[in-house]
């Protein structure tokens, strides 16, 4: 079953009962799409496949920013309430710009403030926090995880598609959603062409302790090999996104504890006292990765299969987010007009929807991401220039404060906006 199109026999797919949805990927995307449409419209029979190794997902020492919109949706969806005592608001975001050696780091932006509703605009929480309650809460609504690595291809009828499993099973659903990932199989078997640049940069991620507080306060500094991030965690602890050029984030990680402890201090500074790393590190290759096309005839892309960015803005799980939101939107729309909710007409609402604010956060990620990891003197000082522009234009920064909260879109999916659909 290399072809996605092939067109198999009727009777194949008559013998066995057919979901509604059927979603390849348990992280966070494909779990609160099956939990969005399942509690939106509970008749709809809607299941997930999770490939990934029994358990993986408690091992995942991973942070993630959620804008103030993505919290609203979690709240729909019954999840928040669950995930809030273990989330840290982010109060306020300070960016500054040296070199790696500098002992000054000039503070060139910085951004406070609520979003509309006087919620933080972002909170940090950990991946096994979200991913848990959303687990919880997909089995409260009867939504079956299925256990299962999914093979490299799928077949698509006039009615309805046939996944493949690794163990030969076949599951036939009337629409099937890939959120397996920035290196999806699925897209692949779908002959989805994407645009791929890689930019030979790698991100380390872990979590250290710290002496003072960090009261809120989430620090960019924009150094010559990428920005290097540190957001606040509950308690005295921090998440880092570090950017290097990934043979030297391959050699850090690598290193022993007192030569990776040296170089993260030289970079994350003494402002909140001793240092020490209590979480893995591990180091994730960057690039930007854009999907052509989000459909095809009974499939759909959402999440890092749809589209990968650089965690410059961190916006790469909201984007996933926006996915969730607009896809359970059109799916459940759809089905109470009595539509076929896998038809290629019906999900082109959600391809409109979505692609062009994608392939303009993966343009504006690529930008930003080339204009600060660049040490030329003449480009330093432009975009220091212009981040003290922004500093001194109260309006201006009011408007990146509402981008990041996730607030300035007016057509944004309802659940985005703390709606039910």
């Amino acid at each position: 079953m290399k072809d996605a199109t092939l067109t198999p026999d009727a009777a194949q797919f008559a013998a066995k009962p057919v979901d509604d949805v059927l979603i390849a990927g348990g992280g966070y995307v494909g779990l609160s799409l099956a939990v969005a449409v399942k509690a939106a419209a509970p008749h709809l029979s809607v299941r997930v496949v999770d490939g990934a190794p029994e358990g993986a997902w408690k091992r995942d020492g991973r942070a993630s920013a959620l804008a103030a919109a993505a919290t609203r949706m979690l709240d729909v969806l019954g999840v928040w309430r669950e995930i809030l005592p273990e989330a840290e608001p982010i109060k306020r975001m300070v960016i500054t710009d040296s070199k790696t050696g500098d002992p000054v780091r000039p503070v060139f932006l910085t951004f406070e403030g609520d979003g509309a509703d006087g919620s933080p605009f972002a909170h940090m929480v950990q991946n096994v926090t979200l991913v848990g309650a959303l687990r919880a809460r997909a089995e409260a609504l009867g939504i079956a995880i299925i256990p299962s690595a999914v093979a490299e291809s799928f077949c698509t009828g006039p009615h309805q598609v046939e996944l493949a499993l690794a163990d030969g099973s076949l599951l036939p659903a009337r629409l099937l959603v890939a959120c397996d990932g920035v290196r999806s199989r699925l897209r692949q078997s779908a002959g989805i062409n994407t645009v791929v640049f890689d930019y030979g940069q790698s991100g380390i991620v872990t979590t250290v302790e710290h002496e003072r507080p960090h009261e809120g306060t989430a620090h960019e500094h924009f150094l010559p090999a990428g920005p290097f991030a540190t957001l606040p965690l509950r308690g005295n602890r921090s998440s880092l996104v570090w950017t290097e050029r990934t043979e030297d984030a391959n050699r850090l990680i690598e290193s022993d504890d007192l030569i990776f402890e040296d170089q993260l201090e030289r970079r994350f500074g003494r402002r909140l006292g001793a240092l020490k790393v209590v979480g893995p590190r591990r180091a994730f290759p960057l690039g930007l990765t854009l999907a052509r096309a989000f459909v095809a005839p009974r499939f759909a892309l959402a999440g890092d299969a749809a589209h990968g960015i650089h965690p410059i803005s961190g916006q790469g799980l909201n984007l996933g987010f926006k996915d969730v939101a607009a896809l359970a939107e059109t799916i459940v729309e759809a089905d109470r007009l009595g539509l076929d909710i896998g038809s290629l007409s019906v999900l082109e609402r959600y391809q409109t929807w979505r692609r062009f604010d994608t392939f303009r956060m993966g343009v504006t990620t690529d930008v930003l991401n080339r204009l600060f990891s660049n040490d030329m003197t003449p480009v330093r000082a432009l975009r220091d220039f212009g981040l003290g522009l922004v500093d001194r234009m109260p309006k201006l920064k009011n408007f990146f404060i509402s981008q990041a909260a996730g607030e300035a879109d007016s057509t944004a999916p309802r659940l985005l906006g703390g709606r039910p659909i």
